[in-house]
């Protein structure tokens, strides 16, 4: 039998999560490597999601720290647009992705890890991404590291 080894999930396995909200959190310390925080705009931002469902899983946030789209001025749902754009932009060239799974989970019920902060979900997808592992052994393989991927994609943005 073959083993396959992921040991950056376990950190999210058996985590309680973080107090409060990491969007904010993130927005505040200003250690954008660290907390791979690829683009600042003026309303929004882009994050990698440290638990990607795909290689170059990014996610697009408002600063405001709300869960509801109707908390979003026309500002803010602009620039988040636009911002989303831009990831698809950006990662086309670089990952060569066949296409994209661009989505916002509302809600604890819809998946939202996060329900009470807003963000946008940009997955890279290519033919055949989906196989055997995540359908029976709940196992996704993420072909990169998020350092490595992180230092590609930073100087795009």
């Amino acid at each position: 039998m073959k083993r396959m080894w992921a040991p950056w999930r376990m950190e999210y396995i058996k985590g309680d999560g973080e107090e409060g909200c990491f969007l904010c959190r993130i927005i505040e310390e200003h250690d954008d490597r660290e907390n791979l925080f690829l683009k600042r705009g003026k309303y929004c931002g882009i994050v990698m999601n440290r638990y990607p469902y795909n290689n170059g899983h990014l996610m697009v946030f408002p600063y405001r720290h709300s869960g509801a789209l109707k908390d979003l001025d026309s500002n803010t749902r602009l620039e988040m647009m636009d911002l989303l754009d831009e990831c698809v932009e950006k990662l086309s060239p670089s990952l060569k992705p066949d296409g994209f799974n661009v989505g916002i989970n509302l809600g604890r019920a819809a998946g939202a890890g996060l329900a009470e902060h807003l963000h946008v979900h940009v997955v890279p997808r290519w033919n055949g991404d989906t196989n055997f592992m995540p359908l029976f052994a709940e196992t996704k393989i993420i072909p990169q590291s998020l350092m490595d991927l992180y230092e590609e994609l930073a100087p795009l943005f």
